[in-house]
């Protein structure tokens, strides 16, 4: 049982953990913990939308979903040991840096060796990759193409916090890439509505990482890290997220009216409370310190914290919208 909470709880929030602690985890605990397992929801959810329209659409394959799923999700929780690995050696972890402050980066807090994070990202990888070659012999080479568009994408990151690209990459990884990309390897078809369908969640992540970005503004400014906020300004970068936090429901309503979205995802709505919340965090200064109240293990994520809460709670609403979708079409009502 112990181990199963264990395993809920890495995939729930991003644990800090004390070395004594480290060495009792088993294998599995210490790949969730350190592959930042919390955010692989927003892959899953990507990877879900883009399976749930194939089904809305009567094309719906369990084994290729699953497949596709998996593979995306490994190949997120790779670029996370990739990212930890090469921000290490380039030395922007280094001297009590933000990344190393919420839950653990696994070499500056001395959990792993270079070595072992390189094996595990290597082993991930190769994951991945399997997955991935099989679902090019189903598919053919445009599984190839989004595969490798994906990776460059993704194993990019690091590199693109000096040239301010962090955001844009989310856009086009989480969104067209993943949702349209994942509709494509389950059918065989390409669809405008999964592609714009993709792009309205995909603001949901961008969120996330502007929010990270803003949280961890004085000491990117510091190093000469360039990402959007630093370019942006601090005030301007929270005005455009909580932008980006509206466009979400207006992109939803939009493609509802479309008739590109059955009228059951307006059931997003239920996570007004939380974007209610984000907006009024991000309309006020930073804490200097957590309130009462506030999760020890998210500081000092803040801004990041509330964008991350209801992304995952828009996704998930959003996934069931289509799920009922795809139910009440089952049935002869076409919503």
């Amino acid at each position: 049982m112990r181990t199963l909470r264990l395993w809920w709880k890495a995939l729930r929030v991003i644990p800090k953990i004390e070395r004594e602690e480290w060495e009792g985890f088993d294998p599995i605990t210490r790949w969730l913990v350190a592959a930042r397992s919390a955010v692989l929801v927003m892959t899953f959810t990507s990877a879900t939308i883009g399976g749930l329209f194939a089904a809305l659409h009567g094309k719906f394959n369990w084994t290729l979903y699953i497949l596709t799923t998996l593979g995306l999700v490994l190949a997120h929780a790779a670029s996370n040991f990739f990212n930890d690995l090469f921000d290490y050696r380039l030395g922007l972890d280094e001297e009590n840096y933000f990344r190393a402050k919420y839950g653990p980066q696994p070499l500056v807090a001395g959990l792993m060796d270079e070595r072992g994070v390189l094996k595990y990202g290597l082993i991930t990888m190769a994951l991945a990759a399997a997955i991935g070659l099989y679902l090019a012999y189903v598919r053919g080479w445009p599984v190839v193409l989004l595969a490798l568009l994906g990776f460059v994408s993704i194993m990019g990151y690091s590199f693109s916090k000096r040239i301010a690209l962090g955001e844009p990459l989310v856009i086009l990884v989480w969104g067209p890439l993943m949702v349209a990309g994942s509709y494509y390897v389950i059918t065989g078809d390409f669809s405008w509505d999964v592609f714009w369908a993709g792009l309205v969640y995909a603001l949901g992540p961008t969120t996330v990482l502007f929010g990270k970005h803003i949280d961890k503004y004085d000491d990117d400014l510091k190093r000469g890290i360039r990402t959007l906020p630093i370019i942006l300004g601090r005030e301007r970068a929270k005005n455009i997220t909580k932008i980006l936090l509206i466009l979400m429901y207006v992109g939803v309503l939009v493609l509802v009216g479309l008739r590109m979205l059955p009228i059951t995802t307006l059931i997003v709505v239920l996570a007004l409370d939380k974007l209610t919340l984000a907006m009024r965090v991000f309309s006020a200064p930073r804490p200097d310190s957590p309130p009462e109240g506030y999760p020890p293990e998210a500081w000092p994520l803040w801004y990041a914290a509330f964008a991350f809460v209801h992304t995952r709670k828009f996704g998930l609403l959003f996934i069931l919208g289509l799920l009922l979708g795809v139910i009440l079409r089952a049935y002869g009502i076409n919503v």
